[in-house]
């Protein structure tokens, strides 16, 4: 049975990745994964959010993509070894940070891919959106913390089991499995696994391809592609069978896609 995260909504998918940012949102210090930035994609009309969860040191889930802050504000510590009153305060001129549990209580109507990014996030991840999880896919490159988050989800034991992509060792089976040309080994690589987010091309392997969305649509799995801005790179995937694209750009692409 198709899980309900993909029912009922807008097709094709897209995918706002960390939010949005416009340019002139970004010209007033507001960065990826904050609260404007959700905000902003969820104004938008974008039904799915594409974003990534740490922990802090006092257990909080937060979204955030980095294993540092380097990058996004300036601070060099592990988003691990900093407190979330202290990341708040660092995102305060930021958009705002947005916690897990935040982006689920203001955005009731929101559909969240999360992707586990640290190990320690796996469990606190998976209990969090257990009361969710008809509006959660659940992923991570790593497929072990993939599973504990699914896992920590099942054992709260509060509503639907939230869906899930593959990670990076399942797509590579997957791959594999469809280069040789055995439906039985992709059937395999694909068990419990609800979507396929992967990039066009890596380095120079063309990941999608007709013969993989053909394979996935076999099993009931959809093939979204990331990381797609450009307008007519969207319209040929999905001319090319995709179900979705995760872009930065979630405004241009609901205008490009109808």
């Amino acid at each position: 049975m198709t899980h309900p995260w993909f029912e009922g909504a807008r097709t094709p998918r897209v995918l706002a990745h960390r939010g949005l940012v416009t340019v002139e949102d970004a010209a007033h210090g507001v960065t990826e994964n904050s609260f404007a930035a959700v905000a902003a994609a969820h104004s938008a009309g974008a039904q799915y959010i594409e974003s990534d969860c740490h922990l802090t040191r006092d257990g909080v889930v937060v979204l955030f993509h980095d294993d540092d802050l380097s990058r996004v504000t300036g601070d060099p510590r592990p988003v691990a070894d900093v407190s979330a009153a202290e990341l708040e305060e660092l995102m305060s001129s930021r958009g705002g940070l947005t916690t897990l549990q935040q982006a689920l209580e203001a955005f009731p109507d929101t559909r969240f891919n999360l992707d586990v990014k640290a190990g320690a996030a796996a469990e606190p991840v998976g209990r969090a959106v257990a009361p969710h999880g008809e509006r959660v896919l659940l992923t991570s490159f790593s497929d072990a913390r993939r599973r504990v988050a699914l896992a920590a989800a099942e054992a709260a034991g509060r509503g639907i089991r939230p869906a899930t992509s593959a990670g990076s060792r399942t797509i590579a089976r997957v791959l594999a499995a469809v280069s040789v040309g055995s439906d039985v080994l992709v059937r395999r690589a694909l068990a419990g696994v609800d979507a396929l987010q992967v990039p066009e091309r890596q380095g120079r392997l063309r990941v999608v391809t007709p013969r993989l969305i053909r394979a996935a649509a076999r099993h009931g799995v959809e093939v979204h592609v990331w990381t797609v801005n450009d307008p007519a790179d969207m319209r040929r995937l999905i001319a090319l069978g995709v179900h979705g694209v995760v872009t930065d750009r979630a405004d241009v692409a609901l205008r490009a896609l109808g």
